[in-house]
């Protein structure tokens, strides 16, 4: 009788010894029954390219790539899903049956999955700041406009850089840019920190009044400690003040899905993620 074979799968990064991407998936393989590992590699921009092909050609299956390496993936990668083009970043790699290699942006619908779905967090119709101009923000941007919100303002300490990003996604919805500095006056029902300042203690200059009554703060980033964001949403009296944790999972799971064919159940590993931490998100 000829035994089932294990898989191979990774997530390439740079810094990539904090992940909790292995855990999450050799969890996943659990409640599903699939037979695969998962591991953890520390991969340079400058090493990507031969790293996924040796990753590849020695029967690796999919990859899952973090800081610095997204945008790279998307280079590399020779198909792409429709969102993944639009965010010009790749977070998934699968190794398909013709031997293509198709690139996926699992990021955006991660985090609407965790706003919506696990937190009842509806952006139709709201006002919605995302600070920060950068690929975090990029990868996003298309599953917002989904949603149909009221409007969009990105702010970033370089204004002209939110003002590029924005004039990408024109034909689809006017997004309003700024300054940092041009954010007082205004008001906001979901504020989204796509920078990663606040992990190392830094926010921008937040004016008094910007997050409005009964007003949501989400961070991308996520730590085993409040970030620097989480805190400021604390304190400004947000209905909920969360970070990137649910997100990250929730991106797993859609990237599992796309290799195994089976989208597993989330909510337990969350809490149970969440529950390991020195504080509690709400």
């Amino acid at each position: 009788m000829k035994l089932p074979t294990t898989d191979h799968y990774a997530v390439f990064g740079d810094p990539v010894a904090h992940s909790k991407s292995p855990r999450i998936h050799r969890a996943f393989a659990a409640q599903t029954g699939q037979m695969l590992d998962y591991s953890a590699r520390q991969v340079s921009a400058e090493q990507f390219e031969t790293s996924v092909q040796d990753f590849f050609a020695h029967g690796g299956k999919g990859i899952n790539c973090t800081v610095p390496l997204k945008e790279l993936a998307w280079r590399f990668a020779t198909r792409k899903t429709a969102r993944a083009d639009a965010a010009k970043a790749v977070n998934t790699l699968a190794l398909k049956a013709d031997g293509s290699i198709l690139g996926d942006n699992t990021d955006g619908i991660g985090l609407m999955t965790d706003l919506t779905v696990n937190h009842g967090i509806e952006l139709s119709g709201r006002r919605i700041l995302i600070l920060g101009a950068g690929g975090a923000c990029r990868g996003i941007l298309e599953p917002i406009i989904g949603q149909r919100p009221q409007s969009v303002v990105i702010a970033n300490r370089s204004p002209a850089k939110a003002t590029e990003l924005s004039l990408e996604f024109a034909d689809t919805f006017n997004f309003d840019t700024c300054g940092f500095d041009g954010l007082a006056g205004l008001s906001f029902d979901l504020i989204i920190n796509a920078t990663s300042a606040s992990l190392s203690g830094d926010l921008p200059p937040l004016p008094a009044g910007l997050l409005a009554e009964n007003g949501d703060c989400y961070d991308l980033a996520y730590a085993d400690q409040a970030t620097a964001f989480v805190r400021w949403g604390q304190i400004n009296n947000a209905r909920h003040s969360l970070d990137g944790l649910g997100m990250l999972v929730e991106q797993a799971a859609e990237a599992y899905l796309l290799w195994r064919g089976i989208r597993p159940q989330t909510a337990s590993l969350i809490a149970l993620l969440n529950s390991e931490r020195n504080f509690q998100a709400h």
